[in-house]
C-alpha cells in the first residue's frame, strides 16, 4: 500500500471564528473514521508559533527555510491506502470537513517503513 500526505495551508482555511468549533468537530470525525478504517498513519498541524530553522551537516543552525521553499504551515494527515483513488476520496472528506481544498502527494514505496 502507498502512503499519501494530504495537506492544506493555513491561509486556505477561511472560516468565521464562530464556525471553528464545527470545523474542528468535523475534521476530528474524519480522523476517527480514518482510524476506524485502518488507514490512519499520523496527522498533525504545524505549530506556526515556532519558526523553522535549517540545520547544516556541521550543526550550524540558520533561521528560516530553503529560499525556494514557500511557507509550510497548516495541517496534514498521513494515510496508507491501496489506491490513489482512495486517497483522493479521503482528501475530499477532509476538504468538506476543513472547508478548503486539500493537496495530495504520494510517498515513494519503502518496504522498511
Amino acid at each position: 500500500m502507498t502512503k499519501y500526505l494530504i495537506t492544506f495551508p493555513s491561509a486556505a482555511m477561511v472560516v468565521p471564528d464562530d464556525e471553528l468549533p464545527a470545523v474542528s468537530d468535523a475534521s476530528r470525525a474524519v480522523v476517527e473514521e480514518a482510524k476506524q478504517a485502518g488507514v490512519w498513519v499520523f496527522g498533525a498541524a504545524i505549530d506556526e508559533g515556532v519558526p523553522p530553522v535549517l540545520v547544516d551537516g556541521d550543526g550550524t543552525v540558520t533561521e528560516g527555510t530553503y529560499p525556494q521553499t514557500e511557507q509550510l504551515d497548516g495541517g496534514f494527515p498521513l494515510l496508507e491506502v491501496p489506491t490513489r483513488e482512495e486517497a483522493l476520496a479521503w482528501a475530499a472528506k477532509f476538504a468538506v470537513a476543513c472547508r478548503c481544498a486539500q493537496e495530495v502527494r504520494a510517498f515513494h514505496y519503502d518496504p522498511a517503513s
